[in-house]
């Protein structure tokens, strides 16, 4: 028999986007959890490299055993405790609607997500603006027409899902970003206006208690902010 300490679910992780994922979705489950912080601003400790060789984060260790990759870690633990968040592949509907969740997942962060990241690293304003431009144009293309029977989540769904879990702290990032005017106002417009559908999935996710819970808006609006003065006055000193 396992003891109480091998049962135990330890998340090593960084406050940042990839492991917020995971927050939401030990909160949507209910999994009590130990969190060890990982500071990626040194070289990682040799015990953290046994853990997981490639020094990243997050990882995850459940029942003695180690799970890496957000998004592994995430479809792992939605298997391991079925839930709201995604129905069996064996129930009726299950394996269209892991389908459907793998595709929309895919399209955000392989489609769209670059954009905004570009954003942040662009050498100039005007070349952020162009990247924002472009993050906007992926959404209408690729995400929009996905999210336009969100009720208010995806696939229709009056409960947070696995596709919003895994999607909504980008989302959250975003809006934040919009608030705070790291990002032109007016595009916000352009966002609202193009993809209607989006935008309020944005919200309704945005103001979810599991995906607030550890989002410290400041902190995280202040880190994008040192990362475009740093990016932009990097280019200005060359």
């Amino acid at each position: 028999m396992a003891s109480s300490t091998d049962n135990k679910i330890t998340l090593y992780m960084c406050p940042i986007v990839i492991s917020h994922r995971l927050y939401i979705i030990l909160s949507e489950l209910g999994l009590p959890f130990e969190e060890v912080e990982i500071d990626l601003g040194r070289p990682r400790d040799p015990s953290y490299l046994e853990i997981n060789p490639r020094g990243l984060v997050p990882s995850l260790k459940y029942n003695g055993e180690i799970i890496t990759e957000s998004a592994i870690i995430g479809q792992f633990l939605a298997d391991a405790h079925p839930s709201h968040l995604v129905l069996p592949s064996n129930a009726p509907g299950g394996a269209l609607q892991r389908a459907r969740i793998n595709f929309f997942v895919d399209a955000f962060w392989s489609k769209v997500v670059a954009n905004l990241m570009t954003f942040i690293w662009a050498k100039t304003d005007a070349e952020g603006v162009t990247h924002i431009e472009a993050y906007i144009e992926g959404v209408v293309k690729e995400l929009e027409p996905l999210l336009k029977d969100a009720k208010p989540f995806f696939g229709g769904s009056d409960k947070l899902t696995l596709a919003d879990a895994l999607t909504a702290p980008l989302a959250i990032r975003l809006l934040a970003l919009f608030k705070d005017g790291v990002i032109p106002s007016n595009l916000e417009v352009q966002l609202k206006e193009k993809a209607p559908a989006f935008y309020a999935w944005a919200v309704a996710v945005s103001a979810h208690p599991s995906v607030t819970g550890i989002f410290k808006e400041k902190a995280v609006v202040d880190y994008y902010k040192g990362q475009i003065k740093k990016a932009r006055s990097t280019d200005s000193e060359q």
